[in-house]
């Protein structure tokens, strides 16, 4: 009988494991174990001592120069003393192993492990520490540029929406509401004249699911699998709109959001039109994971229904009227 074809499959732990164990050269008590499936698959290979990640890229989720660039960004940020999770080498001095899966040949990274905790609910002190390493990481990128994505409206917003649109009706209002909010948006960043310092290579998901906590103010990011070009601020509103979403009383939101920017300004400018800005690159960002969430039907489909459409664009909508409000309320003082 004849195989039949797949387009995704699970690599076995034991065998993984192996390969990993005969490549890097890892003595045979280290374990394999799957950590999390999604848009790549995770998982541990560790001992009583040491921990690493090894990361399986999806079949043509990332070409093989994405992923080059990627792992070339977080070696010059471990050049530079900056705490991020980076590539390791096996005995051939490679970084990038190709996997021979039944959907066809995938890639596999082997990264060192962050080590502290997730951290969901921050301290004021974790989030300027946050703020302080995230200004860090943009004073290496600034004015530089990789071999992947240029994050723009047109690829935020419009590319993002057209995803959208072999899923969903454009007569709902959530998907008007999208439709006219990524035009509003691409025209009000297109505004500004951006220098050439602002711009450069971002990670595009720092937010507590891909940082390491350790004594509160030890922070260590990880998962540049998102990073690509495109204005800096695009970074600081991301972690801006996750921590609006965390923390419910927005008293404490405000506290932490300038505690996180005080941290970031300490280390580098930012401009009063980078911050004016925070409303509408956090409410992109939402509109392209959205998008993403569609353009990744195989992962997503669990979730991705009309019921949850509804649920992610009242969340873009209540970011929005929050910052309206506010700028109504401070106008008016």
């Amino acid at each position: 009988m004849t195989t039949f074809p797949v387009i995704a499959s699970t690599l076995s732990e034991t065998e993984l494991g192996n390969f990993i164990k005969e490549k890097y050269q890892l003595s045979e008590d280290y374990n394999c174990k799957l950590f999390r499936t999604g848009v790549n698959y995770t998982y541990f290979i560790s001992n009583n001592e040491t921990k690493f990640v090894c990361r399986v890229y999806c079949y043509k989720w990332r070409t093989k120069i994405e992923i080059e660039q990627e792992l070339e960004l977080l070696n010059l940020l471990k050049k530079n003393s900056l705490s991020v999770s980076y590539p390791i080498s096996d005995i051939n001095e490679n970084f990038i192993q190709e996997i021979n899966a039944p959907e066809g040949i995938r890639y596999a990274v082997l990264f060192s492990f962050a080590k502290g905790e997730k951290m969901r609910f921050m301290s004021n002190k974790t989030c300027y520490s946050i703020g302080s390493l995230m200004a860090k990481i943009h004073n290496v990128t600034e004015n530089k540029k990789i071999d992947r994505v240029n994050y723009d409206p047109e690829i935020l917003l419009k590319k993002s929406y057209n995803n959208l649109k072999t899923f969903f009706n454009e007569d709902l209002d959530e998907m008007k509401f999208l439709k006219e909010i990524g035009s509003k948006i691409s025209k009000k960043i297109n505004e500004f004249d951006f220098s050439e310092n602002q711009n450069g290579i971002i990670h595009l998901d720092i937010w507590y699911d891909n940082l390491s906590v350790n004594n509160e103010n030890e922070i260590t990011i990880f998962d540049f699998d998102n990073c690509g070009n495109g204005l800096l601020i695009l970074d600081v509103g991301y972690f801006c709109k996750q921590l609006f979403f965390i923390e419910s009383d927005k008293k404490e939101y405000e506290l932490k959001v300038q505690q996180f920017l005080n941290g970031y300004k300490k280390t580098r400018f930012l401009s009063e039109n980078e911050i004016k800005l925070i409303p509408e690159v956090g409410a992109s960002i939402f509109v392209f994971y959205l998008g993403l969430q569609a353009q990744r039907f195989d992962w997503s489909n669990i979730f991705l229904t009309e019921n949850y459409l509804k649920m992610f664009v009242k969340r873009i909508r209540n970011w929005i009227e929050y910052y309206e409000q506010k700028e109504i309320t401070e106008a008016n003082r």
